[in-house]
């Protein structure tokens, strides 16, 4: 398996802890423990600090989208080097999509660390809750990211049925969902 390859399948993986991790802060921003549904459930799921896990897939995410671009340029034949990381304008393959990438990056980024007590305390919530809503943006960058680059980093064409591509296209879906009932949540709050 080629450095690409490795890269690609670590952003896959990413990508899914990305949308769980969306789906947790929908679910907690949304009172989801007074719902009828989350009462029926059996106590030891009940037990589960979602907030636990919203911040460990957070955590986890970022650690592998960082692996995920540092192994890049280790590869040869992607014609990448580090400069690319801090430039993604000039990378030798879909120069835009890999700046949306990097963009989704930093915005996961400052998403975190104001989320760190500290950070948080000092900005206050309201802020926070503010900075925080980059994360619908963040998703859509990085699902578009994900739905563009070639995984051979060959510039070929989008295969929409590809099987990684349809990944992708799932984790869209059920971030569509998710924003939709966000969205319809606090129309009706």
């Amino acid at each position: 398996m080629d450095t690409i390859d490795i890269a690609g399948s670590i952003g896959l993986v990413a990508l899914i802890l990305l949308t769980i991790n969306i789906l947790l802060g929908i679910l907690i921003s949304t009172s989801f423990k007074k719902t009828a549904f989350w009462q029926k459930l059996p106590d030891k799921i009940k037990a589960i600090k979602l907030i636990d896990v919203h911040n460990n897939t957070a955590y986890t995410a970022l650690a592998l989208v960082l692996v995920h671009f540092l192994i890049i340029p280790l590869d040869p034949n992607s014609k990448f080097t580090y400069v690319h990381l801090i430039q993604p304008w000039k990378a030798p393959h879909q120069a835009l999509f890999v700046t949306l990438g990097s963009i989704s990056f930093v915005a996961l980024m400052i998403v975190m660390i104001t989320t760190l007590k500290v950070i948080k305390k000092k900005i206050g919530t309201k802020t926070w809750k503010n900075i925080h809503v980059i994360s619908y943006g963040t998703a859509l960058l990085f699902v578009i990211h994900g739905l563009v680059m070639d995984p051979l980093l060959k510039d070929r064409p989008i295969d929409f049925i590809d099987p990684e591509k349809l990944l992708v296209e799932f984790c869209a879906l059920i971030l569509i969902i998710g924003f939709y009932y966000r969205f319809q949540f606090n129309r009706r709050n």
